[in-house]
């Protein structure tokens, strides 16, 4: 069973509940027909009723009729979120006034309605900036304890079965966060062990990437990373994680073997640890691109409640992959 469909179908056992807060966007509305029609998930639409209604009778979409649609104007929860919002912002200066224009904006009613425990996840940016998706789920969602920092893994899915688990190998960071220092390198790690676990199924095995293994040289940015080998098993024992590591001793077990005699992770990585965003990047679209590699992603980690970014030349596949992806994640989070 390929990895998408194998997504999807532990998606139907948790069945959780995922706010589309651009409920009035075309691709949204059609995936999120899909998403019910496949039993993905419980489907909450932020957006004006009639307005949604229209869409989907223009488009012939038969299932939106069993989506929980909310009116960001005008619903039962209103003050509830306004006095939450003012509660946890206070110290900022949010006043109830503010507060009342922000919670019309669907970008704050979905981040309040996980807040409040009404829904299990949010998948967003179709049609908006990753800055306004993110914005408000920094300031309400916050990260997951432990965690100070959000990054974006990638599942990287390879023709060539011999890497990582049977082709799978998952990438982190790719998208978010440029220049870790060692404790937030360790906390993308353990946070991209969370991520493989909820989403890919399998028991991570971490290597963290250098331009060294185990001391062949001599950089502060090689010491960054030992660092946060070291930091990482601190933080999760039972993580199976080793650094410093060359990406071909990580993941050629005669290199590994080689170059870091006695390691269980060296030559047999299935998750790869970047040093920083630079090299994270341009090592994923390398991979998709030469080793023709199907990326998906990015999965945004690290906080408190699952909240995914789109981007804005997504397809409806591509939403329709995310709610059972954000699904995942929702599920691993209770765990």
């Amino acid at each position: 069973m390929e990895l998408i469909e194998q997504i999807k179908l532990n998606a139907k056992k948790h069945y959780k509940r995922i706010v589309l807060p651009e409920g009035t966007e075309e691709r949204t509305i059609e995936a999120a027909d899909i998403a019910i029609a496949e039993g993905l998930a419980q489907i909450i639409l932020l957006g004006n009723p009639a307005e949604i209604k229209a869409l989907a009778d223009k488009k012939g979409l038969k299932n939106l009729s069993k989506a929980k649609i909310v009116d960001p104007k005008s619903h039962d929860k209103k003050e509830l979120y306004i006095n939450t919002m003012v509660e946890l912002r206070k110290h900022k200066g949010m006043t109830k006034e503010e507060a009342l224009k922000l919670i019309e904006d669907p970008l704050y009613l979905g981040v309040l309605m996980i807040k409040c425990g009404d829904a299990d996840g949010e998948v967003s940016g179709a049609d908006h900036a990753t800055g306004d998706v993110l914005r408000p789920a920094f300031h309400y969602v916050k990260t997951a304890p432990g965690i100070s920092v959000v990054s974006g893994a990638f599942i990287m899915i390879l023709p060539d079965k011999s890497f990582g688990e049977n082709g799978v190998l998952i990438y982190a960071d790719g998208a978010v966060h440029p220049n870790p220092n060692d404790r937030e390198l360790a906390e993308i790690a353990v946070a991209t062990a969370h991520t493989t676990r909820a989403i890919a199924g399998f028991e991570p095995r971490i290597a963290m990437l250098s331009f060294s293994t185990k001391g062949s040289a001599a950089h502060e940015m090689v010491d960054k990373v030992v660092s946060a080998t070291k930091i990482a098993k601190e933080m999760a024992p039972d993580l199976m994680i080793d650094g410093e590591l060359q990406a071909d001793a990580a993941l050629i077990e005669s290199i590994g073997q080689k170059k870091a005699p006695g390691s269980k992770i060296a030559g047999k990585a299935n998750v790869l640890i970047f040093p920083d965003l630079n090299v994270g990047n341009i090592a994923y679209k390398l991979t998709q691109r030469l080793a023709h590699a199907e990326a998906i992603g990015p999965i945004l980690q690290g906080m408190a409640a699952p909240i995914n970014d789109l981007s804005r030349g997504c397809s409806v596949s591509d939403i329709v992959s995310m709610i059972a992806i954000t699904a995942n994640q929702a599920a691993g989070s209770k765990k």
